[in-house]
């Protein structure tokens, strides 16, 4: 539990970030991931307005937002791999702190998908209305003052330096017997407003009240999400495409080129190799986990190393097929848990150190992602889409996305008589 000296004195710092998004926000050099800061950004103390409570602000254009081009004719895609959390929130194991400081250092930003119920206290557990469930039910717990303000305290500097702050909901309901398979859209639309007010009113619920805003509004900044155990998609999409969302990631796909569902950008995890198997696994490590150790989370210690090393590699694998074959962004889902031994979490560590400084990778959010499809010319991420997993254009690329139709090979019917 914080002291209130400690709180006043946090409130102090993260004031002066909120107000000085330039002073606080990182400076490293994102040339080799996101592009660099998008033109027309405030000036530092040029804007800070509250919102409701105080608990969030509105404080100009986030930082570190890169501006979207379209490719131009012939020029060979960008490789996308995108780093995403599910439930983010700070808790003893400073998880989320670790990962901020790795994006940070590897040219990267990510995407932390909230739990909304991590915004509200034990006590106030009330307030919260799960459809189909009694109220005050979760079954991911609630939270305390000392793991609110934590929590909130990376939020705040997360989305400082680039990263994306989308929502996995409250009370993460699996299976049946009101598991969010069998919600209603709107269920959906109930689920999602109370996980916007519990970030809106996280002062008023917790008492912080002298605690600093987060940096942004969430009512703008939430553009997606992904469902709990990837549940229930079907009607919250539905209902994320009548509240204004752009994207979801509540699906299994192949390795090929996103394309819009419902509305709403398809950027589900994909379908890596997994080695030493012939099967392929999902781009998620609790799904790893789950073919390795069952429903055990610390399964047996002597194979830790090598279940993580596993994962690592099946990453690689399939990051090398995008970045050699048809350059469709990699879509990789995580969890901030130590689960065997946190050898997921150094898994990720050496992948993340491994691709966000190779030349053509961008290391992004689904936000930069969404925002660069939104870019680009309809009919060339159309030509993207008929490429298979790991397939490079027959050609290069060059041709294969000229405005021009491709010249026809020496010899060939059509081709030039003149000589070249």
């Amino acid at each position: 539990m914080a002291t209130p000296q400690r709180i006043a004195a946090g409130a102090v710092v993260a004031a002066a970030c909120a107000a000085s998004l330039a002073g606080c926000a990182t400076g490293s050099d994102r040339s080799k991931g996101a592009p660099g800061p998008q033109q027309g950004a405030p000036a530092p103390n040029s804007v800070l307005r509250l919102i409701g409570d105080g608990s969030t602000a509105y404080t100009g254009v986030q930082p570190h937002l890169p501006r979207p081009e379209r490719l131009k004719s012939g020029e060979k895609p960008p490789q996308f791999v995108v780093f995403s959390w599910d439930g983010a929130g700070e808790d003893s194991q400073k998880l989320f702190s670790h990962f901020r400081k790795v994006a940070k250092a590897n040219n990267a930003t990510m995407t932390f998908f909230l739990s909304g119920v991590y915004m509200l206290p034990e006590e106030k557990r009330d307030l919260y209305r799960p459809p189909q469930h009694s109220p005050g039910r979760s079954d991911i717990g609630f939270n305390d003052e000392q793991g609110i303000a934590d929590t909130i305290k990376q939020l705040r500097l997360a989305w400082l330096e680039g990263n994306e702050i989308g929502t996995h909901f409250n009370g993460h309901f699996c299976g049946p017997d009101g598991g969010v398979g069998e919600w209603s859209v709107e269920d959906w639309k109930s689920e999602i407003a109370q996980a916007k007010q519990f970030v809106k009113n996280w002062k008023t619920n917790s008492g912080l009240t002298k605690s600093a805003p987060l940096p942004f509004d969430y009512d703008k900044e939430l553009i997606g999400a992904r469902t709990p155990c990837l549940e229930g998609r079907k009607n919250f999409m539905k209902a994320a495409r009548e509240l204004g969302f752009r994207y979801d990631t509540s699906g299994v796909d192949d390795q090929v080129w996103p394309k819009k569902k419902e509305g709403l950008w398809d950027l589900s995890m994909q379908l890596v190799p997994f080695p030493g198997h012939t099967y392929e696994q999902l781009t998620m490590d609790y799904n790893f986990m789950n073919a390795q150790s069952g429903t055990s989370t610390q399964g047996d210690p002597d194979k830790h190393d090598y279940w993580g090393d596993q994962m690592r590699d099946g990453l690689l694998q399939g990051f090398n097929r995008a970045y050699n074959g048809n350059r469709a962004p990699l879509v990789i889902g995580n969890h901030f848990e130590s689960w065997n031994g946190g050898t997921y979490m150094r898994a990720i560590d050496e992948v993340v150190e491994q691709v966000c400084n190779k030349p053509e990778v961008r290391c992004v959010s689904f936000r930069q992602l969404a925002d660069w499809l939104d870019a680009q010319d309809p009919q060339a991420l159309a030509k993207l889409r008929t490429l298979e997993v790991g397939q490079a254009p027959k050609q290069d690329w060059a041709s294969f996305l000229s405005a021009r139709p491709a010249p026809a090979p020496k010899g060939a019917p059509g081709a030039s008589a003149v000589k070249q």
